[in-house]
């Protein structure tokens, strides 16, 4: 049930380099593949009127996108002294994003040509802006027209060129936004019924089909969600040994998780879920992009936040990021985890996709190399990223969005899953014992599922990239020169499914289906699942006082290439196929890619996880957090001076902070914290704790009424998403003057 993006662009495109694509040529080739790219999904101009209404744009800047990369290298490979040594996303935009002279150029640029709501993100990557049409249309010499698409529905888009203003060149590379169209497809809930259908309809090719009926296993919950014949959250929480971690304890406790979504939910569904599994159910943070007002429930927002509710059912909070489908609104929806403070996730999941060859089509090639830098931010900073590697088998194009089309004849893989910096997560089926360990799974393939499905292929993604190269960490695995998906692969196939409880109207309840508990499949319910077990092992790195897991794939493969750990922590798939050529040619002949098979292949990547078995091989991999010192100066005089001196220290590169917990007798105490700051080798740093205006009038009222003041005072190492990762004991302040 992954959404179709149609936009991106990556490293590589037709033997041109990113440093030999000017702004000019990346601008002119957006448009031309957005107009020449897709020809089913653009048809002719809708009437002779220029738009109306304003667009919501993002401009990518130039950065130091190379230094970037080698720094983000760097800190994920577990063969280099920097390893684990995370910086904070403001210290990676300090060093590596636009300098604020050039941010500054821009917005003045565009706020002079009739553009508001003008703001630079925090990776220094980006500029947000929304702007009048008529004035885009000047302002980037372009005529923007409406057309109409089979994908899309009418939409605006440019009928001539894309110029970059003189005034902007060499500060940003392109512009995202001229085209409206949606890059994604509504989600699809699929019955369990789906296999059987293809099964009896295709016959002899039916031997690529993976579903089954009944569940295998044994399911507990209530009634209505065992009426639905899915599995239940008991039995993939088993199969993948995320019981013995919650055995432990591990809920999930002080992490978060950031979810991208294009669609809504309602917290009284995922609450009849958790109700229904006697579940806890986690704070949820819904976020808007680019959205006034929430989105309305959906399939995909609902599946995602149940199957991670049942992973990680004690976490911090889930933070929702709802944008509209276009591709501004998109592209800044995967960044806004890494710049939203105090919500800085541990773990983000992104059930979105698209196929790699019409990447250019919605956000340029400066789109996808800005978006690859701040994936590269993510991963320095200590952040896991997932992404489903798509339902539509090795054929990942698909240039409807009607769920009853087929992919085009040819391969292709699912983007974010096949960048380096994310771990992609494809599908598997899985037969459970009685006791629900895996007796078997297979490559997640149900051929032309057609009837209850509509039509629609559903099969993992997973093949060979045609935009990047072999990231290092795949090297001695992977024999061609090109990143291959997915790295994992958890249960995705629609037969039986999960159980899902949604009441979204028409996503999940239609006269044919008249309960609200639902069977749902697809690598968007894998990625969830995985991301709340990566969730879990960072906790418990944190309370062994370790560094968060981060980027997993070069641990991953590492384990892979040796056996002793493999036979702990993956669940290999030896069987089956991700190939729907049978069902997609004419002729019935398969597209050559790709098949299953011991190690790694492109149909499964490493298989399944034993998350338990993931989690001790972190702990014993990944790096100790420095330890930490606290010192304060003697005779300070916080109220005269407004501020707390602290010197904190770090027996290593850290980001460090201070907080006090002040106390004036008969009264409730008030904490201040400082703010963040970064050591790059063993030290200290004296840094200020300010209480506000407010908290320092009353603590003048204090002292001149000879009320006693006393400071309590604690010295941290925080990380990326502003946890304490280690503290130190608190130290006592008199506060006199």
């Amino acid at each position: 049930m992954v959404r179709c993006l149609d936009g991106y662009r990556p490293k590589y495109l037709d033997g041109y380099s990113n440093r030999r694509l000017t702004a000019g040529v990346v601008a002119i080739i957006a448009v031309a593949c957005s107009l020449l790219g897709a020809p089913r999904a653009l048809a002719a101009a809708v009437g002779s009127r220029a738009p109306t209404g304003s667009l919501r744009l993002v401009l990518p800047l130039s950065a130091r996108r190379a230094a970037l990369e080698r720094f983000a290298a760097s800190v994920t490979d577990p063969r280099s002294p920097d390893y684990a040594r995370y910086r904070s996303i403001a210290w990676l935009a300090a060093h590596f994003g636009a300098g604020t002279g050039a941010e500054r150029r821009v917005v003045r640029y565009l706020r002079a040509h009739g553009a508001t709501q003008v703001r630079v993100d925090a990776t220094g990557l980006f500029v947000d802006a929304t702007m009048p049409a008529g004035a885009a249309q000047r302002a980037f010499s372009t005529s923007l027209a409406r057309f109409r698409g089979d994908r899309a529905g009418t939409f605006t888009a440019p009928a001539s060129p894309v110029v970059i203003p003189a005034a902007l060149r060499g500060l940003v590379t392109g512009v995202v936004g001229l085209d409206t169209r949606p890059i994604a497809t509504a989600p699809q809930i699929a019955r369990s019924t789906v296999a059987i259908e293809s099964a009896r309809l295709f016959g002899p090719a039916a031997n690529a089909v993976s579903g089954y009926e009944p569940v295998s296993g044994t399911p507990s919950g209530c009634q209505g969600a065992l009426k639905a014949g899915g599995f239940t959250p008991s039995q993939y929480l088993t199969a993948y040994a995320y019981g013995q971690l919650q055995g432990i304890k591990a809920l999930g406790q002080g992490e978060r998780v950031a979810l991208i979504e294009i669609d809504g939910f309602r917290q009284s569904d995922v609450a009849t879920f958790a109700h229904c599994f006697n579940l806890h159910l986690p704070p949820i943070v819904p976020f808007g992009v680019g959205v006034r007002h929430p989105l309305a429930p959906g399939g995909e927002a609902t599946l995602d936040l149940e199957v991670l509710d049942a992973a990680a059912p004690a976490l911090r909070s889930i933070n929702v990021y709802e944008s509209n489908a276009q591709a501004s609104d998109v592209l800044q929806a995967l960044t806004s985890p890494l710049q939203n403070p105090g919500y800085k996730p541990q773990v983000i999941s992104a059930s979105l996709g698209l196929c790699e060859s019409q990447t250019i089509a919605a956000v340029g090639a400066s789109g996808i190399a800005n978006t690859e830098s701040a994936l590269q931010m993510a991963a320095a900073s200590g952040i896991s990223f997932l992404a489903a590697s798509g339902d539509d088998g090795s054929a990942d194009c698909v240039a409807s969005s009607s769920s009853s089309a087929l992919p085009e004849p040819q391969l292709a893989v699912n983007y974010p899953a096949s960048s380096p910096w994310v771990t992609g997560v494809g599908g598997t089926n899985l037969t459970l014992t009685a006791q629900n360990a895996i007796e078997s799974q297979t490559v997640w393939n149900d051929g032309n599922a057609l009837e209850q499905n509509g039509g629609g292929i559903g099969a993992g993604g997973g093949g060979l990239s045609t935009l990047f190269k072999r990231p290092s960490y795949q090297a001695g695995v992977v024999a061609a020169n090109h990143r291959a998906v997915p790295d994992i692969a958890l249960l995705a196939d629609v037969s039986p499914g999960y159980d899902v409880y949604c009441s979204a109207v028409p996503d999940c309840v239609n006269p044919s289906q008249p309960s609200s508990w639902q069977t749902v499949g697809g690598t968007s319910a894998a990625t969830p699942l995985a991301a709340g077990g990566f969730a879990l092992i960072d906790e418990l790195l944190r309370l062994r006082q370790q560094q968060d897991l981060g980027l997993a794939n070069p641990l991953l493969y590492k384990i892979g290439q040796d056996s002793a750990l493999a036979a702990q922590v993956l669940q290999p798939v030896t069987t089956g196929t991700n190939d729907v050529g049978a069902f997609i040619q004419q002729d019935g002949s398969p597209l050559g890619c790709c098949d299953a098979g011991p190690g790694y292949n492109e149909a499964a990547g490493w298989g399944g996880i034993n998350f338990y078995g993931l989690a001790n091989a972190a702990l014993a991999a990944q790096p100790p957090i420095a330890d930490v010192s606290l010192s304060l100066a003697a005779n300070q005089q916080p109220i005269a001076a407004g501020h707390i001196l602290a010197t904190v220290g770090c027996t290593g590169a850290c980001d460090l902070s201070a907080s006090a917990q002040v106390t004036i007798a008969g009264s409730p105490p008030f904490t201040d914290h400082a703010d963040v700051y970064h050591i790059a080798r063993a030290g200290s740093r004296t840094i200020a704790i300010t209480p506000s205006i407010g908290q320092l009038s009353r603590l003048r009222a204090a002292l001149g009424n000879g009320t006693r003041i006393s400071a309590s005072i604690t010295g941290a190492i925080v990380d990326a998403g502003g946890n304490v990762e280690r503290q130190t004991p608190p130290q006592q302040l008199a506060i006199t003057g």
